[in-house]
């Protein structure tokens, strides 16, 4: 199921879980994606019962997955699973959705991804803007990711660079 925006409820009982791409989506991709994911998360389940989850696709760069844990907790198997799923994603498409070691910023109305340390070194050396917005793919709760998940630079994780 993918997130309705008008229907979900907004609590912090729903657990998010975002997948980064290091790249945009080509079309095909993001199909391939929602294909897969349509198909997976109707029979997701943790120790044998439903999980209550939905996804979508933000920015055409991040996936984002949601479980009401109110109703079933993802477990270790469960997240596993998922992390199969978008194993297998990644490889088909070379995404890097496992790389942690890189930097989603916004810079003039562009979404923008480089290695860690390229972003360092540019903001260091002024060749990115201290006027950008950074992406932060540590929120783990649907409310956090809606107020926090991109942020003014001076506001975000990546302050420490400037």
């Amino acid at each position: 199921m993918k997130i309705e925006e008008s229907t979900i409820v907004e609590t912090s009982d729903y657990r998010v879980i975002v997948y980064p791409a290091s790249r945009a989506f080509t079309p095909k991709e993001s199909k391939v994606i929602t294909e897969k994911l349509y198909d997976f998360l109707p029979t997701w389940a943790a120790h044998g019962k439903q999980l209550s989850s939905s996804f979508k696709i933000e920015k055409n760069q991040f996936i984002i997955i949601c479980v009401d844990e109110e109703k079933e907790a993802a477990s270790g198997c469960s997240i596993d699973s998922l992390s199969g799923i978008m194993r297998e994603l990644d490889a088909q498409f070379q995404l890097g959705f496992f790389d942690r070691m890189k930097a989603s910023f916004v810079e003039n109305g562009e979404v923008k991804t480089l290695k860690l340390q390229e972003f360092r070194d540019g903001l260091k050396n002024k060749e990115i803007s201290e006027n950008i917005e950074v992406f932060d793919f540590s929120k783990d709760s649907y409310v956090s990711f809606l107020s926090d998940f991109l942020l003014p630079l001076k506001r975000s994780w990546a302050q420490i660079y400037v």
